[in-house]
Parts: C-alpha cells; structure tokens; sequence
C-alpha cells in the first residue's frame, strides 16, 4: 500500500524556488490500483495482500473497501506506509515522474501470507515492485509457486524501468519464470528483451520476451498494446484517445481491467483491448485509482 502525493504543474519546475502546482494526497500503489481497477470492471470478488503503516492503515482499508476489494492489510509496527512523490506534467502528454518511498510495503514476508488466500481464486497477479525487496520477494515466490500447483494463472507486471535496471534484468527474468502473463510497458520490456528503441521495438520487444513467457502483452501508451505468444505478434490493439489529466496509474488500469475480463471468459485480444478502455479512462482522472461508485 502507498500514498500517492500527486503534484500537477504546468509550466518547468524551477530549481530553488516555487513551483505552482495542483497537490492532492491519494491512496495508491500498484498492485492496490490494479485491484480496484479489476473490480471497477466487473471481476466479482477482488481480494489484496498488502503492508501498511498504522499512520493510515485505516484510511487505504476504507478506500479499497469503498472499491469492492476485500483487503487484507499487514500493519507494520515499525514503518510508515509507503509515499510516492508523483510529478505530473500538466502539457499534453500529462507525463508523471515518481520520487518513491517504499515505505511498509516492501516489507511484506512470508509470515504474511496464507495458502487459503488462494482459496477460489481463478486468477494471480503480482505487482513487480514486490520483486524489488528481498522480503515482498521471498512473499511472491511463494504466493507464484502455490497458484502454479493449484492450476491458478499469475501475471505480473514488471512495474518500473528503474529498479529493473538497478536490481537486473536476468535476475527479474528469473524470479518471475514461469508466469502465465507478462505485462510490461514499453520501456520496461525493451529494457528487459534487450532491444533499443525505435520503429518496431514495442512489437520486437513483445515477441522475444514471448519466446521466455507464454503469453505477453506489452503496453505503449498512445500507441496501444501488443500481444506475442509463442514467439508472434497475435494481436494489435489501439489506444483510445482522450485528453489526458495524469497518467500515474494508468498502467495499473489496464491490469486490472485485462484480468477482470480475463476470468469472465473474454479472449486474449478482446482483453487486451479492455484494458486499453480502462488506461483511457485512467489518464482522464487524477490519481490511480478508478471512479468511485
């Protein structure tokens, strides 16, 4: 669980000094919004295994309640909940920036989980920031390993550029063997397929990865989604256009939207087009998280 501080500015910020900006504080975090968001889109029962500071255990209960998620929270008797700082271009492309603070998230154990969380559900996802830690990793090995022996699908999206790099890419690969659903954005899969960017890199990209995972669907903002499988490009789907607000959380959007209609029994491409819906309805709002009902 984090709390998202989301400051819009629209002209450069300017060092040393003031900036003007629009600031709100909303609950966040990845897998968090991936969660509301699946709910959001008509998955019927969406449960969450989170970390979180007393500071505002209560309050993040409360929204993903609201959310029709049935959380269970791990309060953290030593950290705070997680913040992260998100810098939002106000221009067109309402570019987001994140200054990140872990917080109790990271520090999600073993202890933390039970095998009957897995208990009737017909999908896994996993937040790649989990991978990031040694202790939330340790947690995701488990939780992938219990849902593989169950026959229960698992996604996982790589969820930033910058700790990918800094961690290592063949070690996430490894970590993350045998996952049913790869999701990166664009950036995360040229950095993990090893492919510069350019013309066809997000279809490049998509395919060699394909070749490791059995299905991958790779998100490119305004310019759709692809989705390999078996080493060939299956599918092509493009964006919805919309004036956009803020992107943080739109990555999580489509996740969430992506596995809703997956366990409904929709096809892969039809699902993958969803997702592109939610992302679109995602930028047009600020913060990650779905309108609330």
């Amino acid at each position: 669980m984090v709390t998202d501080i989301v400051a819009r500015h629209r002209t450069p910020i300017a060092p040393g000094t003031d900036t003007a900006a629009a600031i709100r504080a909303v609950p966040g975090g990845a897998g968090a919004n991936v969660a509301c968001w699946a709910a959001y889109w008509g998955c019927p029962e969406v449960r969450l295994l989170g970390r979180v500071g007393a500071d505002s255990a209560a309050w993040h209960e409360a929204a993903l309640t609201r959310a029709g998620v049935r959380p269970r929270l791990v309060v953290d008797p030593e950290a705070p909940t997680g913040t992260v700082i998100c810098l939002v271009d106000g221009g067109a492309g309402a570019e987001r920036t994140f200054l990140t603070d872990s917080g109790a998230s990271l520090r999600l154990s073993p202890e933390d989980w039970a095998p009957e969380l897995l208990d009737g559900v017909a999908w896994l996802h996993l937040s790649g920031y989990l991978f990031f830690a040694e202790s939330s990793r340790a947690v995701a090995g488990v939780a992938m390993a219990q849902a593989r022996a169950r026959g229960v699908p698992v996604s996982v999206d790589p969820a930033s550029a910058g700790f990918l790099r800094e961690w290592g890419v063949g070690r996430f690969l490894a970590a993350v063997e045998g996952v049913t659903v790869l999701m990166p954005s664009r950036g995360e899969a040229e950095l993990l397929a090893g492919v510069g960017a350019g013309a066809g890199a997000v279809a490049d990209s998509a395919v060699a990865l394909s070749r490791l995972f059995s299905v991958v669907v790779v998100t490119a903002g305004a310019e759709g989604a692809v989705v390999a499988r078996g080493g060939d490009v299956v599918g092509r789907v493009p964006s919805v256009g919309v004036r956009a607000r803020d992107t943080t959380g739109a990555g999580d959007a489509f996740t969430g939207a992506f596995v809703a209609s997956r366990v409904r029994g929709v096809g892969l491409v039809g699902a993958v087009g969803e997702g592109c819906r939610a992302g679109a309805v995602a930028v047009g709002r600020v913060g990650g998280r779905p309108p609330e009902s």
